[in-house]
C-alpha cells in the first residue's frame, strides 16, 4: 500500500445491493494512484467494480479508456489495478463489462438457490464456491447422488421460473444475533446477508 496517501477512509460500494448490480458505468475521482507490482493501482472515492473475493473474481472493465486487469481489496482499500497510472483528483468514466456482470449475477444467484436447497432438504452444507471467466464450481460437505442432483436441479428451476426475490442486507448486531442463516464460519461486524425468498438465508462475501 502507498504510504503517501492520505486516504484511509472506505470507497463507496456502488454494486453493495441488488440495484445497484445494474450500474454499469459511473462517474468517480481519483483518490490516490501508485505504482504496484508490476503495473499500477488506483484508488477512487466511488467504484461499481465487484472486486475479487467469496471465491468470485473481480470485475473487469475500464477507467478512462484504459483497461482494469484486476479489482482488489487491500487493507480496506479498493485497488484498481492497471497499466498506466491515473492523476490524483482527477474525474474518470468507469465502464464495467455488462454481460460478464450480468451472468456472474445470474450464476452466483443460482448458487445461492443450489446451496439453500442442499442445506434444507439434506443437511449438505457448501463448503467452498469459484467462479471464474470460464468455470463455476461447488464443493460440498458430502458426496451428492444422481437422485439428489436431479431433485435438486428441478426445484432450483421452479424457484427460478418463480421468480423468487433476491434481497441483499446488513442487518444490525442485535437483529443478526437472533437471525438464522447459512454460514461457513462465526461471524460478526458487518454482516452481508443474501435472502433468496423462501430458499434460502445466506452470509455472503
Amino acid at each position: 500500500m502507498n504510504p503517501t496517501s492520505a486516504y484511509l477512509g472506505l470507497t463507496e460500494k456502488l454494486y453493495e445491493n441488488n440495484e445497484n448490480g445494474y450500474i454499469f458505468e459511473f462517474d468517480a475521482r481519483v483518490i490516490d494512484s501508485f505504482a504496484y507490482k508490476e503495473g499500477f493501482a488506483a484508488i477512487l472515492d466511488r467504484t461499481a467494480f465487484f472486486p475479487e473475493g467469496g471465491g468470485q473474481s473481480a470485475d473487469e472493465g475500464e477507467l478512462d479508456g484504459e483497461a482494469v486487469t484486476d479489482v482488489r481489496i487491500k487493507d480496506g482499500k479498493i485497488l484498481h489495478l492497471m497499466n498506466v497510472p491515473l492523476e490524483a483528483g482527477k474525474a474518470v468514466r468507469g465502464k464495467i463489462n455488462a454481460d460478464l456482470r450480468f451472468a456472474r449475477m445470474q450464476n452466483h444467484s443460482g448458487e445461492h438457490i443450489v446451496s439453500g436447497l442442499l442445506h434444507s432438504l439434506y443437511g449438505i452444507e457448501n463448503v467452498g464456491f469459484h467462479m471464474s471467466r470460464g468455470e463455476m464450481t461447488i464443493d460440498t460437505s458430502e458426496p451428492l447422488t444422481d437422485e439428489m442432483i436431479k431433485n435438486i436441479e428441478l426445484l432450483a428451476n421452479r424457484a427460478v421460473w418463480a421468480n423468487k426475490e433476491i434481497k441483499c442486507f446488513y442487518p444490525d448486531a442485535e437483529t443478526l444475533k437472533k437471525m438464522t442463516y447459512r454460514s461457513k464460519i462465526e461471524l460478526s461486524g458487518d454482516v452481508r446477508i443474501v435472502e433468496v425468498d423462501g430458499v434460502d438465508k445466506c452470509a455472503c462475501c
